[in-house]
């Protein structure tokens, strides 16, 4: 592996107690996507040729929620963090350098890691600690200092003693490696410690005594390195993400009107000049072109919204919406809908598993439920798709042009033809051919004399 080049060992076997989770720890979503994600993109990003995840409990779940790039190994015992680093080696080279992450810290940023690994190379050194230093270490492993600022050793906070527990620079689990001093030194550790574990942080004291260079590297935003053990910890975690993502977001030209009720996972891509509005959230793999206008109230979840949409009050999911679409106020888009270019929908409408052509109208008080509607429709107030049979669902398909009249039952499997009409109030159960008008509904009767008994 060349210089420029590292990979990691994501150390995420242990279950986390604390959580009071049958979930693994690491899978506890931050930002729109599990803790250990965030670990593994960050680490891709700062370099990393091969991502190596040690899993114990919860192995399956963990295997099934992360990139398939990734290196799984199996940690059977949780016996320390050393002994987790240890089921990684037949996955490294001897000349390889490591870069050893925690599967919790899902506030590491590529700048962060990409750094550490430079001044690691720049010092030659056998082995490195990223080191931060936290107003609050009770917890943390400290690290020990000599008189000359080299690091002696880590003390885990429960083998501390009184006087390094004073010590506020602490440990944040992160190291850099060259792997063949690693291995070597891992055969040497012990597990006389209040915990019985083979510590990783013992590697550094072993490698100290065999006078090979260690070096730390202090990160300057301690909460960068937060690693989350409780729910109360992952929701800090969460405003910061939160935080970050805003601001990013601003910075590249995109307005929020209320960033403290605007909600933006990480992966959510927006273009310039769109304007989110209060107590909005959008989620997963969301794209939200320039020029747009989210919000109020608005939810989106794995939603693509082209330039100059306009969306209020609207809950939507796993849809694609074109550019300079209308939406809202109180619309629900359900999965696989897709929304053409200049389409307005208005108060009241669900619309599932369907397309709508370019320019349509629907107005208000409608469910279209797989249907496919061509370009230039009118859907009349109260139009509902009748999709469901009890046992199967069918489609609906309405041709461009056609006019669907008010408080319409369209029952599916049925065709409307370019060009027709639906007489309002009408229940449609045979194919409408183009430009035909179709009436369904029974004749009028006026009664004359009538009385309401109940008088």
């Amino acid at each position: 592996m060349s210089n420029e080049q590292f990979l990691t060992i994501i150390l995420a076997a242990g279950k986390g107690t604390r959580m009071k989770s049958a979930k693994p720890k690491v899978l506890h979503c931050v930002g729109g996507k599990p803790m250990l994600q965030h670990v593994i993109d960050a680490a891709t990003k700062a370099g990393s040729a091969k991502n190596i995840v040690v899993v114990g409990f919860g192995r399956e779940a963990v295997k099934n929620a992360i990139s398939d790039e990734t290196q799984i190994v199996v940690q059977e015992e949780q016996l320390g963090t050393g002994h987790a680093v240890l089921q990684a080696q037949p996955f490294v080279q001897d000349e390889d350098t490591v870069m050893v992450l925690c599967g919790d810290t899902p506030l590491l940023t590529a700048k962060v890691l990409k750094n550490f690994f430079e001044v690691h190379k720049k010092e030659k050194a056998e082995a490195s600690v990223l080191t931060t230093i936290m107003p609050n270490p009770a917890g943390y492993g400290r690290v020990i200092r000599g008189l000359d600022g080299s690091v002696e050793k880590i003390v885990e906070h429960k083998d501390a003693t009184i006087a390094e527990r004073s010590v506020t620079e602490i440990n944040t689990g992160i190291y850099c490696f060259e792997a063949k001093s690693l291995f070597a030194a891992l055969k040497e550790v012990g597990h006389d410690n209040a915990q019985k574990e083979y510590y990783l942080p013992d590697v550094l004291a072993i490698l100290r005594k065999a006078g090979k260079k260690i070096t730390a590297v202090v990160v300057d935003d301690y909460e960068e390195t937060l690693g989350i053990n409780s729910r109360t910890q992952l929701s800090v975690a969460e405003a910061i993400l939160h935080k970050r993502k805003n601001e990013e977001l601003m910075e590249n030209g995109v307005t929020i009107i209320d960033p403290l009720t605007t909600y933006v996972d990480a992966d959510v891509e927006i273009g310039p000049d769109t304007v989110l509005y209060p107590s909005t959230f959008i989620s997963g793999k969301s794209v939200i072109g320039a020029g747009c206008k989210i919000g109020p109230c608005t939810r989106l979840i794995d939603v693509q919204v082209g330039d100059g949409s306009v969306l209020s009050f609207t809950d939507g999911e796993d849809s694609v919406i074109a550019a300079k679409a209308t939406i809202g106020p109180y619309v629900h888009l359900r999965p696989n809908t897709k929304i053409a270019v200049g389409v307005h929908i208005g108060n009241f409408v669900e619309v599932k598993n369907s397309n709508v052509g370019e320019g349509t109208k629907l107005p208000h008080l409608s469910y279209i439920g797989d249907s496919d509607i061509g370009a230039g429709v009118n859907m009349g107030c109260g139009t509902i798709t009748v999709n469901y049979d009890g046992k199967t669902k069918h489609r609906t398909t309405i041709g461009d042009r056609a006019f669907v009249g008010c408080n319409s039952n369209l029952v599916a499997p049925v065709k409307i033809e370019d060009d027709a009409y639906i007489g309002a109030g009408s229940t449609i159960t045979k194919d409408v051919p183009a430009g035909q008008l179709a009436v369904a509904r029974s004749r009028q009767t006026n009664i004359e004399h009538w009385q309401d008994k109940r008088k």
